[in-house]
């Protein structure tokens, strides 16, 4: 049989019957319609043109379909159907849409498995960094890290840690052994509070050796005595350890070594911090001019002009209002640093007691920042926190132990740490010297014992004037007796401003309201304390923070401390 070509070169894969039937059958009258069309009239030429025709040529198989009712457009219709998809909203989804949502599982299924493999990379990573870094700055093993140990603590039940800086890592610096920031953090693991206190670095104590200076001299010298040139860091920090210990009267059991650069590496991993400024002497904030040599762009002989562009508004590096004010890491650095020792100057007035206290505001605040949920859940900070530790900290804690200093860090909220002034506590003199005499550190012994081993009344060291207002001789005298025994603080004795009292009277004219004192004192007397600015007749001082007027007497034995 002959191979039958089909309409433009197509090959019809249809059986008889199908699409175009068969050329060879008989066709039907030409009046009937195909496929439910009408038929158009056709003229008498066309007619006998069909007739003529021989019925196996292309064309009369066309003209053939046309009056079964297929034309060439109908077929050339079927054939683009075939290759396009049909609609979803009739024939349900094609073939090439129903791959579509497995494609996309497979996708998004492949993405979450990447961002766990990110994940833990990035955990492994911080691991080995923190492993590494523990190595080097902490006792014991990688293995003490899965515990958490309690730290020691004495029989108060309170850990305290010395924390001291040296400049050996600061090229060209004089003297970079010299500790001249020396401070004990103590805290308590079962309260969660903690206390900060900073020793003069001019305080006079004896070496217990000889040493460049002699037998005695500045404690910012006892670390570089012992520590041998450098060669044995830990004789120099258990030597100082000793002597904070003697002139304190607690028991250290531990020390942290920090380097120059510790504040400007560790605030350059935390990205900034946010300290309180506070002026002293009433200054309207901190200026130290001793900085402002990075004010001139590294030009010695840059124009003032140019200091204010580059430190503005003033041109002075370290300058703030009272407030709070974020810090970069060298402004971190730098106040911390600052004294007040070169003129112009303000807010500085004390000097190393004024330097002592932003140290310590310094480190709330970088505790504050370590622990934010933007820090913790930033790789970059958090490996960069490492290294700043791995590079400047030496200390004898245990791997162990490191878990409960975190949690002790977290724990502890900032209105339970308190920061001590000694020279403002009046324990010692502006000179950096006890009060009560050279190498005398008895009122600093007692001073330190009352703060960080008091509770409840105690705790809050409230000063109180006790004011007779019953017309009966002594009854003042006798209830400031019984209120010194609950560890609360008597400014004043003396006689109410006039007679006329019917009933015990509270003034509260401290801004803060002392719970666990205004407790007492309402038990005591029957009355809640009222806030005021000023009680008239009476002089008030600054630490004052309660008046009381007796009118009947309060506790007729002496209460137990709370």
């Amino acid at each position: 049989m002959t191979k039958r070509s089909g309409i433009d070169g197509f090959i019809p894969r249809r059986s008889p019957g199908m699409v175009g039937g068969d050329v060879d059958r008989k066709l039907p009258p030409a009046d009937l319609t195909g496929f439910g069309r009408t038929r158009l009239p056709q003229s008498e030429e066309h007619r006998n043109v069909i007739k003529k025709t021989p019925a196996h040529t292309e064309t009369n198989a066309l003209v053939a379909s046309d009056a079964h009712g297929l034309s060439r457009t109908d077929i050339d219709d079927s054939l683009r159907e075939i290759d396009t998809p049909i609609p979803e909203n009739k024939k349900g989804r094609s073939k090439k849409h129903s791959k579509t949502p497995k494609s996309k599982r497979r996708i998004i299924k492949w993405i979450i498995i990447f961002i766990v493999l990110g994940l833990l990379a990035a955990g492994a990573y911080v691991a080995y960094k923190a492993i590494s870094a523990s190595n080097s700055v902490f006792n014991g093993d990688i293995f003490g890290l899965v515990q958490q140990k309690k730290l020691q603590q004495d029989e108060g039940g309170r850990t305290n840690i010395l924390i001291f800086g040296t400049s050996e890592d600061d090229p060209g610096h004089e003297a970079a052994w010299l500790t001249d920031s020396i401070m004990v953090l103590s805290v308590n693991q079962s309260t969660n509070d903690a206390y900060m206190v900073s020793m003069p670095r001019d305080l006079e104590v004896k070496f217990g050796k000889a040493c460049m200076t002699g037998y005695s001299g500045k404690i910012n010298g006892v670390y570089g005595c012992n520590y041998e040139d450098g060669n044995d860091e830990k004789a120099g920090a258990m030597a100082l350890k000793e002597t904070v210990s003697d002139i304190t009267g607690l028991e250290i059991q531990y020390y942290a070594h920090v380097n120059y650069s510790v504040v400007r590496d560790v605030v350059n991993a935390l990205g900034t911090i946010t300290v309180n400024i506070e002026g002293s002497g009433g200054a309207p904030g901190v200026m130290d001019s001793n900085f402002d040599w990075k004010c001139k762009g590294g030009n010695a002989y840059a124009s003032r002009a140019t200091m204010i562009k580059n430190c503005p508004p003033n041109g002075h590096f370290i300058d703030y209002k009272n407030g709070p004010a974020e810090l970069d890491a060298e402004h971190a650095l730098y106040l911390a640093q600052a004294r007040g020792d070169t003129q112009p100057t303000y807010g500085l007035g004390r000097s190393n007691p004024d330097r002592e206290q932003n140290q310590q505001k310094i480190i709330v605040a970088i505790k504050d920042k370590a622990l934010s949920t933007g820090t913790l859940t930033n790789i970059g900070k958090v490996t960069g926190l490492i290294d700043a530790i791995d590079k400047n900290l030496r200390t004898n804690f245990d791997t162990s132990e490191i878990r409960t200093l975190m949690s002790l860090a977290q724990n502890i909220p900032n209105e339970s740490i308190y920061r001590m002034d000694l020279v403002a506590e009046k324990v010692m003199g502006g000179d950096g010297q006890p009060v009560s005499g050279k190498f005398d550190y008895s009122e600093i012994r007692k001073f330190i014992k009352k703060k960080f081993y008091a509770t409840g009344i105690e705790k809050e060291n409230p000063h109180v004037i006790v004011l007779n207002g019953s017309g009966t001789a002594g009854v003042a005298q006798a209830e400031a007796d019984k209120l010194t025994a609950l560890g609360i603080s008597i400014d004043a004795v003396d006689n109410a401003p006039n007679a006329e009292y019917t009933k015990n009277i509270i003034y509260r004219v401290g801004k803060s309201a002392k719970a666990k004192t205004a407790e007492k004192l309402t038990a005591l007397y029957g009355v809640k304390p009222q806030a005021v600015e000023s009680v008239e007749g009476v002089v008030v001082g600054d630490d004052t923070d309660y008046v009381v007027i007796v009118f009947k007497a309060g506790a007729t034995t002496a209460p137990s401390s709370q």
